[in-house]
């Protein structure tokens, strides 16, 4: 029996040039220094601080000085967060600052501005007046209800 030779197709291992390893070695090691990025080691710290709301800004409240329409205000601080509840007497700009220490947890109220510009009963304002956190209660504007101490009583009790 006559034994079958078959023509290797494969270059030897010396034919491959050393430059070819040398450049694919390059390209896989930038290509996996792109994963590691220097901004995700300096975002270890997981606490967020959020603002929502009416963002004060000195300059706009310099435009409204005492004596100003209502069309003056609202060209100035624009929509107001809420209105007071009987003849819009008063516009309310209200913003607020929570903060989220750890990943996933419920934000935390740190602080809280409330903006209160007074109408007479000419439509001119009357008083503008800044309130904090540390100036009241919390006070919920949408069921216009504000919380007491003690126990909830129901039908029942």
């Amino acid at each position: 029996m006559r034994a079958l030779k078959f023509k290797s197709t494969f270059l030897p291992r010396s034919a491959l040039p050393r430059s070819a390893g040398a450049i694919s070695l390059l390209v896989v090691a930038s290509a996996l220094s792109a994963c590691n990025s220097s901004k995700m080691i300096g975002d270890l710290n997981p606490s967020e601080t959020l603002t929502q709301g009416y963002v004060i800004d000195q300059q706009a409240i310099d435009l409204v000085p005492v004596g100003s329409s209502r069309e003056q205000v609202l060209l100035a601080l624009g929509t107001p967060s809420t209105k007071a509840t009987f003849d819009n007497e008063a516009f309310y700009y209200i913003s607020q600052t929570r903060k989220r220490y750890v990943a996933f947890d419920k934000p935390r109220l740190v602080d809280q501005k409330v903006l209160a510009v007074y109408f007479g009963e000419d439509g001119r304002v009357t008083q503008i007046a800044n309130y904090g956190l540390k100036d009241g209660k919390v006070f919920d504007f949408i069921s216009r209800t504000t919380p007491t101490g003690g126990k909830d009583q129901n039908f029942l009790s």
